[in-house]
């Protein structure tokens, strides 16, 4: 991987990105005002830069040039938050995700030029309440603000049937991406062995009570999906 993150803020959230973009290859600016946080950094990224932010002079230290995606990932300080995200914007980085926390920040960050903005309260705790009223649903993931992906169970109602008769785009508003299907078998000696392949679904496929479905459609067709 070729890509260049530069992240703002180095608490919990700022050292976990950056962890988790050197362990896929890319090369990482590590940024915070604070030295005892850069200290702690240097050795696990590409680059670690103790400025602050908020100052333009300052921000122009920093090489921006082959970054592709900058994170503000500073929580403990909404006006440092929007100063950096602004200025950011300005020197034109392609992709600049804010974490918000609050939503007047969340709207603050979006009218200054954020492309994604997160908040990590909000966001999870609409995770777990959406776990909660639709245990059906393995796993999810936002697709904007109506649509999601989710992996889900096969709803009773849909077993044994082909996927041209239930129509499910058109009945139910969702489309099945892709099928994670579990085999039984019996090997040479008659130990059980279990598989999983991935089914791309056609008109003819039946679902099996087994099978795992990766849909995607807006995210209450998808909670009403699961009730069938």
């Amino acid at each position: 991987m070729d890509k260049v993150f530069a992240v703002f803020g180095l608490g919990a959230f700022g050292r976990q990105l950056c962890a988790t973009f050197m362990s896929k290859g890319a090369s990482v600016i590590a940024i915070d005002n604070q030295g005892e946080l850069i200290e702690r950094i240097k050795d696990e990224v590409t680059h670690a830069i103790q400025i602050d932010s908020t100052d333009e002079e300052s921000l122009d230290q920093v090489p921006l040039e082959d970054v592709e995606t900058a994170i503000v990932a500073i929580g403990d300080n909404v006006e440092a938050s929007i100063l950096t995200t602004a200025l950011l914007k300005r020197k034109g980085i392609p992709y600049i995700l804010s974490r918000a926390i609050s939503e007047l920040h969340m709207q603050v960050l979006r009218q200054i030029g954020a492309d994604e903005v997160v908040n990590l309260e909000i966001d999870e705790g609409r995770r777990i309440a959406q776990r909660l009223v639709a245990p059906e649903i393995i796993d999810r993931t936002t697709l904007g603000e109506t649509l999601s992906l989710a992996e889900l169970k096969v709803p009773n109602g849909l077993l044994g049937k082909p996927l041209i008769k239930l129509d499910l785009r058109s009945r139910y508003r969702v489309s099945i991406v892709i099928i994670r299907r579990t085999k039984l078998t019996v090997d040479e000696i008659g130990n059980p062995t279990r598989s999983e392949q991935a089914v791309f679904p056609t008109a003819d496929t039946v679902l099996e009570e087994e099978d795992i479905l990766l849909v995607v459609g807006k995210t209450d067709d998808i909670e009403e999906f699961t009730e069938l």
